[in-house]
């Protein structure tokens, strides 16, 4: 993963600590299906540290490890060298499993990186993954986010343009299906056409799209929310033809999706989360149904602007009159079923 200086928000304890939740619910069973564990860009947040702010109250009973280039190999090739972040990960979840330190699976399911524009030969490097893995490994991330405005950028990814349309790139996404893997995709909004056309293409690859399909709200987009919605809508509304592709709800504590979070003298609320984002969180839950839908905390990057129990309080008002089942699906039956835990 090529990275710049990174976009993300700094996290301030002293700041978070400004606001503490009641848990709301906090018997509801959750599979948090995105955070990043790393050591990197000064830093540091492992099993502990996710495992601290699972503390804050609610019932978080596995979760899944999302790539972020950290730990990389140097002594092997650099197709093979993500392989090293997949170890790392695996480490990092047999603590967890040891029960020392609670009963969350940490890292029960694994999201590494591969070079799909290695093509067909991509496979040995799945294969290895699979193997260092050992059974916790689900699929591959490979970032896509791609603007010609600098400005529009918001990510640590720095891949070529249209890189979901390369010839080899596709080759190599060919691989996934056959071995049982799915793919995370993560893209900004003015991109989702190529995702539409790359999961009619592959059918049979499940997709998981990241950060609600990443509506953008800086650089030209700053101050223009509602043209971006009305961009970004029917974009969302073409994919939902695509039955393999599920969607993440979160992530909106980045930087990208322009609500200046991290300004505010004290941290927001979530009721005052759940006012900002309901329109984004009902219309996609209304699109694709709960049983394609799946929150998550998308830790540590968005814990620069809120706390992982507002997040999860977040969710839970959001989706505050939907069913028993509805609830289950959100919270942690459609990351289970996605990711075969």
């Amino acid at each position: 993963m090529n990275t710049t200086t990174s976009p993300h928000l700094a996290v301030r304890p002293e700041w978070l600590a400004l606001l503490e939740e009641e848990i709301i619910e906090p018997d509801l069973p959750i599979v948090d299906p995105h955070h990043h564990l790393w050591d990197h860009l000064g830093n540091r947040y492992f099993v502990h540290d996710i495992l601290q702010d699972i503390a804050s109250g609610h019932r978080i009973s596995a979760t899944v490890t999302i790539e972020c280039g950290a730990m990389y190999t140097p002594f092997l090739t650099p197709e093979l060298s993500p392989i090293g972040e997949t170890q790392f990960l695996c480490g990092q979840a047999a603590m967890a499993d040891s029960g020392k330190y609670g009963e969350c699976r940490v890292s029960a399911g694994i999201v590494g990186h591969a070079d799909l524009r290695l093509g067909s030969a991509v496979e040995s490097v799945l294969q290895a993954h699979i193997q260092a893995g050992g059974g916790r490994f689900k699929g591959v991330r490979y970032s896509s986010v791609w603007h010609p405005d600098p400005t529009a950028r918001g990510s640590l990814a720095n891949p070529p343009p249209y890189l979901l349309a390369d010839p080899n790139f596709r080759k190599g996404f060919a691989q996934l299906a056959p071995l049982g893997l799915s793919f995370d995709a993560w893209m900004y909004h003015t991109q989702l056409p190529e995702l539409l056309d790359l999961a009619r293409a592959f059918p049979e690859t499940s997709i998981a799209l990241n950060h609600m399909g990443g509506f953008n709200g800086i650089g030209p987009y700053a101050g223009q929310r509602d043209a971006v919605f009305a961009e970004w809508k029917p974009m969302m509304k073409d994919l939902v033809a695509c039955k393999n592709i599920n969607i993440k709800i979160g992530g909106m504590g980045m930087r990208l999706f322009g609500f200046d979070l991290a300004s505010r003298d004290t941290p927001p609320s979530s009721s005052q989360l759940a006012q900002l984002w309901k329109p984004y969180v009902e219309t996609l839950i209304e699109m694709f149904g709960a049983k394609r839908c799946m929150f998550e905390s998308n830790f540590p990057v968005d814990k620069g602007s809120f706390s992982y129990g507002v997040a999860w309080n977040t969710f839970k008002r959001l989706s505050h009159h939907a069913t028993v089942n509805e609830k289950n699906d959100l919270f942690h039956q459609t990351a289970t079923r996605f990711y075969k835990l």
